[in-house]
């Protein structure tokens, strides 16, 4: 259905673009069946790289997917500037002598944009610094730094050397505990070798804790979170562990798939309940029902998914259905903070907020 869907817009996208090609001062030497051409090319890559090559392991189809993804980018950024033109001018009826120029503009700025993304994408994460204040944390425990990342999507996405890189980053900062907040793998990938190598030196003396994405169930063979546990990673579904007394770390299951499947238990309650007393910290992948978990006593929640969007402006279609989309929040007395992914997903660009691991130091209230 995503798929789908994502070859619809595309289509509409280009169907627009072509049609304000032709009184673009850039293309109006260009005859229409070539500019016709490109634009049907431009598709055809799009519906190549996600209908075709997604999900193959082969390098070849990788290549395809991500020139296919980075162009569906330079498609959107064009086609929402184009449109914005329009809008403004009233399809040319207020300022018709302008309006190609300004669409003309408009174009350029799409190209610039998109290289700039471009850019954005290939930096490296940034480390974003929280500090939050629990209730009940003791006093022993008080300036744990808790490092946590987020939608690395390794496999198909992201190759070893990027992820040991990412590991070095992690570790140089001395975390007392490390959080994976799901999608670390690309589930579609079954590029899975030498991972557990690499994986394994992602250590911390409070231990490495690991919840599921949406993308660690879309795997066609193998099980992501069986490698994550042969790694030694304490691999948490709708549980909780107690690495320090008075503290308790809680997973849950991707909630996003458990709302499409429409499963009618409470991933929440069954979560979080008959836990001690202490300071509960919960790792979410997606940022959902967080009022559900401020009920129930946690003091702060961790999660990722929402990219922030990714690539300006979709960052307000993703806020529809993830209104808590990047950063920290506080909904009642509970602390949300959602990591804008550690890796990308899809292309590899980024407009303008750049990837990021999360080093939260925790505080006795």
């Amino acid at each position: 259905m995503f798929g789908t869907i994502l070859l619809t817009a595309a289509a509409l996208m280009v169907g627009y673009i072509f049609w304000r090609m032709g009184g673009l001062p850039l293309f109006d030497r260009i005859s229409w069946p070539i500019r016709l051409g490109l634009c049907v090319l431009s598709w055809v890559s799009v519906w190549l790289g996600r209908a075709f090559c997604h999900g193959r392991d082969e390098q070849w189809a990788s290549v395809i997917e991500l020139a296919g993804m980075n162009l569906l980018v330079v498609i959107f950024l064009t086609f929402v500037l184009l449109l914005f033109v329009d809008i403004i001018t009233g399809f040319g009826f207020f300022m018709p002598r302008m309006t190609p120029k300004l669409r003309g503009a408009a174009f350029l700025a799409g190209l610039l944009l998109s290289g700039l993304a471009m850019v954005q994408g290939l930096r490296s994460p940034v480390i974003t610094e929280y500090e939050v204040a629990l209730p009940e944390l003791p006093l022993d425990i008080d300036g744990m730094v808790i490092a946590g990342l987020s939608d690395l999507h390794i496999g198909s996405q992201q190759d070893t050397d990027w992820l040991k890189a990412r590991i070095e980053q992690t570790m140089s900062m001395q975390p007392d505990m490390i959080v994976l907040l799901g999608d670390i793998f690309e589930g579609h990938s079954l590029n899975y070798d030498g991972l557990l190598p690499v994986l394994r030196t992602l250590r911390a003396p409070f231990g490495v804790f690991a919840v599921q994405g949406n993308h660690e169930q879309y795997g066609r063979e193998g099980n992501p979170m069986q490698l994550m546990a042969d790694a030694g990673f304490n691999v948490l579904l709708n549980k909780w562990e107690s690495p320090a007394s008075g503290l308790i770390i809680a997973g849950v299951e991707d909630l996003t798939i458990h709302s499409r499947m429409a499963a009618t238990a409470d991933p929440i309650t069954e979560t979080l309940s008959d836990r001690p007393a202490g300071s509960t910290v919960l790792l979410s992948h997606t940022p959902l029902r967080t009022a559900e978990a401020a009920a129930q006593g946690v003091g702060l929640m961790l999660s990722g998914h929402t990219h922030a969007g990714q690539v300006w402006p979709f960052g307000y279609l993703v806020r529809l259905r993830y209104p808590l989309l990047e950063g920290r929040h506080e909904v009642d007395s509970m602390t949300v903070i959602i990591c804008r992914g550690t890796g990308i997903w899809g292309p590899r660009m980024r407009l303008w907020r750049p990837s990021e691991i999360l080093r939260v130091t925790l505080r006795s209230k």
